[in-house]
């Protein structure tokens, strides 16, 4: 009983932001250049000027609430897409690990990995068990951050940050 005990109390750790990150709103957002599941090299400073950046953190790939996340943006991105935003999620796994996951889930979005941890300690979502918390970053074209939002749904996540998406006044693609 006591080990169930503990595993449930570690699994509602991992899944939830038990610890709220030190960055803000206005902060301007910690550059990073981290490996794809597409096997190319994606950093912050590639975007500014230019679209608006959607970085969801997760726990853990082939966990429930992180492969409920993905799906919801693999099935609904499309909302995502008709905004200038750009979406990704990132987590500390190994990238071999994500590629697996990625291909499970059928990600047509980049899923980064840092494995050394580095990028999850500079936007202080790295948790006491040494995973990312579930937190989601907006950051505007200046690389200033617009939105963090801790509350995440995993299974409408592509519904709620279109919303967000909305109602921070992110422009929609113009389609010719």
């Amino acid at each position: 009983m006591l080990k169930q005990l503990i595993t449930l109390a570690l699994a509602l750790l991992v899944s939830s932001s038990c610890l709220a990150t030190d960055l803000k709103v206005g902060d301007k957002a910690p550059d990073f250049r981290l490996q794809s599941t597409d096997g190319n090299f994606y950093q912050l400073s590639d975007y500014l000027g230019k679209q608006t950046l959607v970085l969801a953190w997760y726990p853990m790939a082939n966990t429930h609430g992180c492969t409920l996340e993905c799906r919801s943006l693999v099935q609904k991105g499309h909302l995502i897409r008709e905004y200038q935003a750009v979406y990704m999620m990132a987590s500390v796994d190994d990238l071999e690990d994500n590629q697996d996951f990625a291909k499970k889930q059928k990600a047509d979005f980049p899923m980064l990995s840092d494995p050394s941890k580095e990028t999850a300690k500079a936007y202080d979502v790295l948790n006491f068990v040494r995973v990312a918390s579930r937190v989601t970053f907006y950051i505007g074209k200046d690389g200033t951050i617009i939105k963090i939002d801790e509350d995440i749904n995993a299974e409408t996540a592509a519904e709620d940050i279109a919303e967000n998406l909305k109602l921070l006044g992110i422009e929609k693609v113009t389609k010719l």
